[in-house]
């Protein structure tokens, strides 16, 4: 079968270590599903991946891929879900220290057949096409974790997400708007700016400006370039979400303001099963459509992932199987 897979790791150079050949398919087990796949996305994940994190030398090579949507084994449309918790675990699924995904501990979605635990599987409805399913696999599933569990915003709140070009930033703006949420929205693009406002978008800023009122969370994966504003920017009592930090930890922590002004800082990764249950069903309601930066066939991956690296994508890059 087409796969697509890191064989080795650099962290110059991450694309060196991209090999897009054919690979043995999985071979059945009790209690897991062969899903022939139809549709998966490209997330930074995968080039972190290339780089060496979260994988070690004696796992390659690594089928990459960690989300996606396909058939079953009784030809049955389901959505994948990629956080494998460990046996017996019987909280969030997030929060299982032996915790494992799609693409680290077991190989991913960049193939033409995965093999999944048949438990991770939701169904997907029948007039949801397969780019949106894909993407609710993981992106959207980060994005809503953020806003609704840990952020706990609601209706009128008001949030800043820093930045509008990322697939877990778009989907975050799609799902607060359609949930009545107040949206404001970052970016050192004109451009992207201007998108943010298609979305839902309530206004928009250049990175770092001065807001006319304090906001009641934050959505920030981008780290150290924006900490700071993320923290001055928030009410007394806010949240400040990250599940990222592309541009490197913060130098300043901006403890006093934290601890003085009883800020919340609150981690979020993926998100659990029963959340993606609510969510494709809160997709479908809404009627909501991901943004979708171009769709390639698996047998092009390398497109995909050069045009991450350069930094050019504004929402997802989905593989068509």
């Amino acid at each position: 079968m087409l796969a697509v897979s890191a064989v080795s790791f650099s962290s110059l150079d991450p694309l060196s270590g991209l090999q897009v050949d054919e690979r043995p398919e999985p071979e059945p087990q009790p209690g897991w599903s062969t899903i022939t796949m139809r549709a998966s996305t490209l997330n930074h994940h995968d080039l972190w991946s290339l780089k060496g994190v979260g994988l070690r030398e004696e796992q390659l090579p690594r089928i990459l891929g960690c989300d996606g949507a396909g058939v079953d084994d009784d030809g049955n449309e389901v959505i994948i879900h990629s956080v494998l918790t460990s046996p017996g675990w019987k909280g969030p699924d997030p929060l299982d220290p032996r915790r494992t995904m799609l693409s680290e501990g077991l190989d991913g979605t960049f193939a033409t057949k995965v093999l999944v635990p048949t438990q991770n599987l939701v169904p997907k409805p029948a007039e949801m096409n397969w780019s949106t399913a894909a993407v609710c696999s993981m992106t959207m599933l980060t994005a809503y974790r953020m806003l609704f569990t840990q952020a706990g915003l609601r209706p009128g709140d008001l949030v800043l997400i820093q930045g509008a070009g990322g697939g877990v930033n778009s989907a975050s703006i799609q799902l607060a708007s359609a949930a009545g949420i107040r949206v404001w929205v970052t970016s050192r693009d004109e451009d992207r700016r201007m998108r943010a406002l298609d979305l839902g978008a309530e206004q928009v800023f250049t990175s770092g400006a001065r807001l006319p009122e304090k906001v009641d969370a934050v959505i920030d994966n981008v780290g150290s370039a924006t900490w700071s504003h993320s923290i001055n920017v928030l009410r007394a009592g806010g949240t400040l979400v990250t599940c990222g930090a592309t541009t490197g930890d913060p130098a300043k922590a901006e403890l006093t303001k934290i601890f003085f002004r009883e800020l919340r800082i609150q981690g979020s990764t993926a998100g659990t099963i029963d959340e993606l249950r609510d969510l494709v069903s809160f997709v479908q309601t809404a009627g909501i459509q991901p943004v979708v930066d171009a769709e390639l066939p698996l047998a092009q991956a390398r497109r995909g992932f050069a045009r991450m690296e350069a930094g050019d994508l504004f929402g997802k890059i989905v593989f068509n199987h």
